[in-house]
């Protein structure tokens, strides 16, 4: 075989080499952008920013240079964030029911600052806790019969949001009045008055940062002070809720006063339909008045129940 064949056939395989090399790159390039193309590719996880200043109801967060404060709030604004269901949840029951904290805060003359107490305890649902505590401010029996909350067989006052936001109102007074910081007396609210007291008596501290506390206290502060910042900023967590969507208060409704028995609430709905241009529900009934427990109710002599009917 001369020069010029070998020559030739070494062109000719580099030529098939580079051809080949071109085709597999041309695949791949297209593979790549395919899959960064692809629809169902997760977003980026991304850390939530600090607002510049952080306080509740007038009180300053000393965060200084500590970073143990600022790793506290930084844990619960990540939560807040990426929690997404139940996030959501809670901006949208906010439109039914920060209005009628916000009147009722009013009308005791205290701090607006104070509903996210309610976030922070129930997600502004009515939930029961392992501990026995119930509704949107989650009261112990113990304590809503202190405050006046009625707790029967046929009735749960701490279920009913206007009954339990007076009564959550006139506690978190009678605690600001005892440790004169609102942020104390939220803590108090959480764990008890006694026992942050004592907490504070044993460690030397009145501020509420320097101690030491339990897990779910310590946390609680910061978890008020992500949802108050998830209100104020809600596009800094990525949330973009129109006020079209929010949960509308449930205020279409007529009282009725009940000063005696009532065998069945099955029975009342009944009676109560006539003349509603959409029939009324039992379901309706209960979601009106959730503290209403049983399938009656078994009225007190002098005892008046205001009872909402939807319209």
């Amino acid at each position: 075989m001369n020069a010029k064949t070998i020559t030739a056939q070494f062109l000719l395989a580099l030529g098939l080499l580079g051809l080949f090399a071109l085709v597999l790159s041309q695949q791949l390039g297209d593979k790549t952008s395919k899959q960064a193309a692809r629809p169902d590719t997760p977003p980026p996880v991304v850390s939530v920013k600090p607002a510049a200043h952080y306080d509740f109801a007038g009180e300053t967060v000393p965060f200084g240079t500590s970073f143990d404060l600022r790793e506290r709030l930084d844990r619960e604004l990540q939560i807040v964030a990426y929690h997404h269901s139940n996030t959501l949840d809670i901006i949208k029951l906010s439109g039914r029911y920060f209005p009628l904290f916000e009147d009722i805060l009013r009308e005791y003359d205290l701090p607006e600052d104070l509903k996210y107490i309610a976030v922070a305890e129930s997600g502004l649902r009515h939930l029961s806790s392992p501990a026995g505590a119930r509704g949107i401010w989650q009261f112990l029996k113990s304590s809503a019969e202190e405050y006046g909350l009625e707790i029967s067989k046929d009735v749960d006052e701490r279920l009913h949001v206007e009954k339990a936001t007076r009564a959550a109102c006139q506690k978190l007074k009678d605690l600001y009045e005892r440790f004169d910081s609102w942020i104390l007396a939220a803590a108090a609210y959480n764990m008890g008055a006694s026992a942050l007291a004592d907490a504070m008596e044993k460690q030397g501290s009145r501020s509420f940062f320097d101690l030491n506390l339990n897990d779910e206290t310590s946390r609680y502060i910061f978890r008020i002070l992500a949802y108050k910042d998830l209100f104020e900023r809600p596009e800094a967590f990525g949330y973009r809720i129109r006020k079209d969507e929010l949960y509308k208060p449930l205020n279409n409704y007529k009282e009725v006063k009940v000063n005696k028995d009532v065998p069945s609430w099955a029975e009342f709905v009944r009676q109560h339909s006539k003349g509603h241009r959409q029939k009324l529900s039992y379901r309706m009934l209960k979601v009106y008045n959730p503290w209403l427990i049983s399938s009656g109710l078994k009225v007190k002599s002098g005892k008046t129940y205001r009872i909402k009917v939807p319209r």
